[in-house]
């Protein structure tokens, strides 16, 4: 099964605006620099890596899950960072919802940034890590035209689940990984920002090799060509409705969403 996700990369026009917004002030480590990438790791379990390109950037909309105890000193320290939160229609930064709050900032490219936490998630499963004070990476947008066959794909190939379902938005998860199927009709809020298809490589995290082999036997029904390194059953790349998608064997535990409290999880 789906168990995190484990890393994201994105195309930028400048890796040094990059290192600049997310080192220098989001505080993330620099695991990997060179003249033209460079990859942070936000949580033990997650990397972010933008890599250069010549071409227009589509802004991607990414979350990170913090504790619902840190979030007023997450908020603080974004701003105390010099980076600037969005604002509601309403004239509000911070918005609160039924069982949680959030804020939103972007990054030099454009990306829509999101700090959220939950009243429900256990405090104490994983450790809150930087001055952000994130536990992991919880979202991931994937616009697309057809979001119904986009949603049933994921259910199907990658058991992926949802809670209640949607024409044109829904969360499709796995373990502690919301990805979010949305129309490019849709706006992303809270800006009303055009929701564009990025150019990204997302990996998921698996509990097992016995995953990968069974997700390599449907993509050769679908007539999906896939692709691991020689000799190395514990990770598949294929691409799939224009998104380039990685499976890989981790430590995290298969037990962490259900040690959180995530609806889908719970005993």
């Amino acid at each position: 099964m789906i168990t995190h996700f484990a890393g994201l990369q994105l195309h930028t026009v400048s890796k040094l605006a990059v290192k600049q917004f997310y080192h220098d002030q989001l505080q993330f480590p620099v695991v990997f620099e060179s003249e033209t990438a460079i990859t942070f790791q936000p949580t033990a379990d997650f990397a972010l890596t933008f890599t250069e390109a010549f071409e227009p950037i589509a802004p991607a909309h990414i979350a990170f899950e913090v504790p619902y105890s840190e979030f007023e000193a997450s908020a603080a320290f974004v701003r105390s960072a010099g980076i600037s939160p969005l604002k509601w229609p309403a004239g509000h930064e911070i918005d609160v919802f039924e069982t949680g709050r959030n804020i939103y900032f972007r990054d030099g490219d454009g990306n829509l940034l999101e700090i959220i936490t939950h009243s429900y998630v256990n405090e104490g499963v994983l450790a809150p890590c930087g001055p952000l004070k994130v536990m992991y990476l919880r979202e991931i947008g994937f616009p697309v035209n057809d979001v119904i066959g986009f949603r049933e794909w994921l259910k199907g190939t990658l058991q992926l689940k949802t809670i209640k379902e949607q024409d044109n938005f829904n969360f499709v998860i796995g373990g502690t990984a919301h990805t979010i199927v949305t129309s490019t009709q849709r706006r992303w809020i809270p800006i009303a920002m055009i929701a564009m298809p990025p150019r990204m490589a997302v990996s998921f995290g698996v509990s097992d090799s016995r995953f990968i082999q069974q997700v390599r036997t449907l993509l050769e029904e679908q007539g999906i060509v896939s692709h691991t390194n020689a000799g190395h059953d514990e990770e598949l790349s294929f691409s799939f409705n224009g998104y380039r998608l990685r499976l890989v064997v981790t430590a995290s535990p298969e037990e962490t969403a259900a040690l959180l409290n995530l609806p889908l999880a719970r005993k």
